[in-house]
């Protein structure tokens, strides 16, 4: 995976960058008088994928610790309940001094992780990492996927991967979001209402609508008539609202299919229906895509049945799903920027999702949206959902908006200290 086949902004002055004799660029070895100029330089001439091949990554201290954060009220989906977030967290620190920062979330029946088993994988990519010798960035990152492959170990590899990324952004004094493309600097998306009940969702709706969020993703399938009520009672308390209707692999092919019927028969057309049943149904999330699509205009969305590339390739072969959501956690960095390109040449549409995560992991994903567009569904709200913020720094938020500053790399950290 050392070589990605995109380019998120175009090598100016490669040229002239390449005759300078700083391509390759030791972490450890450019002069405090050169950093400034080696970092502009670096900054205005290279992209993302030239930078996998001349950036030289020098590992000094590695380290995963747990990350466990209270959630405001229990989450609950179709296939889990979650009190709290136990993620892991990841900082890197190379030669030069300049640190990285990601985060492996872990969500019961969805990541293959659990935490103790994140940690552990963690803290072996990062002695892994502390013994390697210094290196090209994209041969270190094929390395990484190399010790931590496919979607058993995705999310910790796409926590290192976060890290190591954010460590040589920072290192050439450039936002991520600039580093992914520098499409956008902002945002905006959705929130999530779990499943709960009538009451409770209304609540949460009048609430949401207070703080200027205009599109609901209600989590749904575990009972479809519950299911219903909760929908009228969002609608009768936020009129105006546009839904996402998530099913978490919750219903058979027929019952949402029925959702959706019932949702007509109210004037209800949600905007998109997100893996309406399970991962492994490829049969029936094809008869839900164009039942939903020619009888009630509605997109859907592949969501846990999109776990690799050869799985999206499967779903554009099959016209199985018109949208793709991409979880870095599910598929690693590299992995989601692969698909990423994929879909967009296939003519999928894109979401932008992630786990219960806090504003490490959840920024990253934001930065990567808005540095390099084309995304036309945004689902990065669960920080929001968090009792506390860890994060310091980082993406500033106003409602439903994300604004993505021009501090280098990730702009957010960790007081390491606090979560040991």
């Amino acid at each position: 995976m050392g070589s990605v086949n995109f380019s998120p902004f175009p090598p100016n002055n490669l040229h002239q960058f390449q005759s300078s004799g700083r391509v390759m660029m030791m972490a450890n070895s450019v002069t405090t008088s050169d950093t400034t100029t080696a970092a502009a330089c670096v900054k205005s001439s290279l992209s993302f994928k030239n930078l996998m091949e001349t950036f030289t990554v020098d590992i000094h201290r590695a380290e995963g610790r747990q990350l466990n954060v209270p959630l405001i009220a229990p989450f609950t989906i179709a296939t889990s309940r979650l009190n709290g977030v136990e993620n892991v967290a990841i900082r890197v620190e190379l030669s030069n001094g300049c640190c990285g920062w990601g985060e492996s979330p872990v969500l019961p029946f969805v990541t293959a992780e659990d935490q103790n088993t994140a940690l552990t994988k963690a803290n072996e990519a990062c002695e892994f990492l502390k013994k390697s010798q210094a290196m090209s960035l994209g041969h270190l990152l094929n390395d990484i996927g190399q010790l931590l492959p496919g979607h058993q170990f995705a999310s910790v590899r796409a926590g290192v991967e976060m890290a190591v990324i954010d460590a040589v952004a920072t290192s050439i004094s450039t936002p991520l979001w600039r580093f992914f493309g520098g499409v956008s600097n902002t945002i905006t998306t959705d929130i999530t209402i779990p499943i709960v009940s009538p009451a409770e969702a209304s609540e949460l709706a009048s609430k949401y609508y207070k703080q200027g969020f205009k599109t609901l993703k209600l989590k749904v399938g575990k009972d479809l008539n519950a299911d219903i009520e909760v929908l009228q009672a969002i609608r009768n308390a936020h009129p105006h609202c546009v839904f996402i209707l998530d099913a978490n692999e919750g219903y058979t092919s027929s019952e949402a299919i029925q959702v959706l019927e019932k949702l007509h028969e109210m004037e209800v057309t949600p905007i998109l229906f997100e893996q309406p049943v399970h991962r492994d149904d490829w049969e029936g999330l094809g008869h839900v895509t164009r039942v939903a699509k020619s009888k009630f205009g509605v997109s859907v969305a592949a969501d846990e049945s999109c776990r690799s590339l050869d799985d999206v390739k499967e779903i554009a072969k099959r016209k199985l799903a018109d949208v793709i959501n991409i979880k870095v956690a599910k598929v690693g960095v590299l992995g989601a920027l692969e698909i990423i390109d994929f879909a967009k040449a296939a003519g999928l549409d894109l979401m932008i999702g992630g786990m219960v995560e806090t504003r490490l992991a959840m920024g990253f994903a934001g930065h990567l949206a808005a540095g390099l567009g084309g995304f036309k569904f945004i689902d990065l709200d669960t920080p929001l959902l968090l009792a506390e913020d860890p994060v310091f720094g980082g993406y500033e938020v106003t409602g439903p908006t994300y604004k993505f500053t021009n501090a280098r790399g990730h702009g957010g950290f960790l007081h390491w200290d606090n979560i040991a």
